[in-house]
């Protein structure tokens, strides 16, 4: 029995002062598990199993699980480009021993030898470049993918503001070297998130806009951080340097969350898989991180509207005001929003871009993934916001 649902929404994922609504359908049948939804000039069709076996394992945007005491404290990326030797442990197990030589061949292939501190050190000079201090001991210890040494050699001449940002931030640098489209993602995501939030609050407010701008103006720089982690929660990102050699309690939580995958649906290399067990535990950290980020953003965001509208009303009121909404009951929403519906959303964004990313098209056409991206996520921002209407109408918040 198909099960169908449509919906009346508005066109955001992040902030929810927003009332521009359009109409959306969604089905799915356990006979033939695919999951449709139907909005207006898109349709999406997909099977998780199906997404979950076919990630490619040629992408370069994903990392392997090896931890770096696995490999000599050398060098991990969660970018997919591995160090010399095959893996051996927490990310799943390695490869079997017949397929090692093909696998190391096809990786030096694809992301280059592994070159030694000397090669590496020569390679940086004659850019009159410096290594940040965790890639110089890693590069010193067992030697780095030159696709990563180049990368970041590339990076750090980029244009100002950009190259001082990938020499004094290693989480942005550390998600480039990964994934050189991330700021692209990010970018897409707050540019669609800001727009659909401007266009409904215009509409929304009238001829109150500008009288209620600081309101918007609130609400628009909470949705900004909302995406930032949105979309950098779950990016691969490459790690260098030794784990604490600690055996307390806080370092073995610390030590398993580092053998996770970034996502759920992460791509996985040759020699080297993640269970089923650390995918499902990805989930559920992950969701953890985004309902901690909604319920602080939401104490900020909702607590500086909150404020600015009992300001207002001392001074003038009005019996067409509206109740101040309730400040953690709505930070609350948004912690459990995030956490369950934004985090599942984004984990198969993830996983599709992934697929896509790793075509033979994509590879041929750079603006194939760049035009998937805009539009899923696009399509993601309206259901998301679709969705945070009807919690939020549920949960007695609007």
């Amino acid at each position: 029995m198909a099960i169908a649902a449509s919906f009346s929404f508005r066109s955001i994922d992040a902030p929810p002062f927003l009332s521009h609504t359009r109409a959306a359908s969604a089905s799915f049948d356990p006979k033939d598990p695919h999951f449709t939804l139907n909005l207006p000039h898109y349709s999406l069709r997909f099977s998780l199993k199906q997404l979950l076996f076919s990630i490619s394992s040629k992408t370069n945007h994903v990392r392997t699980s090896r931890t770096a005491s696995e490999i000599g404290g050398a060098f991990s990326s969660s970018s997919g480009i591995p160090p010399e030797g095959p893996p051996t442990g927490s990310g799943g197990g390695g490869g079997k021993d017949g397929g090692d030589g093909d696998d190391n061949n096809k990786e030096e292939d694809e992301f280059g030898p592994v070159m030694k501190f000397e090669e590496v050190i020569r390679e940086v000079e004659s850019r009159g470049a410096r290594l940040p201090a965790d890639m110089f001991e890693a590069a010193k210890s067992d030697g780095v993918r030159r696709l990563i040494v180049l990368r970041y050699l590339d990076l750090q001449a980029s244009p100002w503001p950009l190259s001082a940002a990938i020499k004094s931030c290693s989480l942005l640098r550390n998600r480039m070297l990964a994934d050189p489209s991330f700021l692209f993602k990010v970018g897409t995501e707050i540019v669609i998130d800001s727009c659909c939030a401007t266009f409904a609050e215009i509409r929304k407010r009238g001829n109150d806009f500008w009288a209620e701008f600081e309101l918007y103006a609130a609400d628009l720089l909470v949705g900004v951080v909302v995406d930032i982690a949105l979309v950098g929660l779950l990016a691969p990102y490459v790690r260098f340097g030794m784990p604490s050699s600690s055996r307390g309690i806080f370092d073995g939580i610390s030590s398993a969350c580092a053998s996770l995958p970034s996502s759920v649906f992460e791509a996985e290399r040759p020699g080297c898989k993640f269970s089923i067990q650390q995918r499902i535990g990805t989930y559920f950290y992950k969701g953890v991180l985004y309902g901690t980020v909604g319920f602080v953003c939401g104490i900020i965001g909702q607590g500086i509207a909150n404020a600015i509208m009992m300001v207002k009303r001392s001074v003038h009121r009005s019996e067409e005001d509206i109740p101040v909404p309730p400040l953690v009951k709505s930070a609350a929403l948004w912690g459990v929003f995030l956490a369950v519906s934004s985090n599942t959303r984004y984990q198969i964004i993830n996983g599709l871009e992934q697929v896509v990313e790793a075509s033979a098209i994509a590879r041929r056409t750079p603006l194939i993934p760049m035009a998937f991206t805009v539009g899923v996520r696009f399509a993601n921002n309206i259901y998301g916001g679709m969705q945070f209407v009807d919690w939020a109408r549920w949960s007695g918040v609007q």
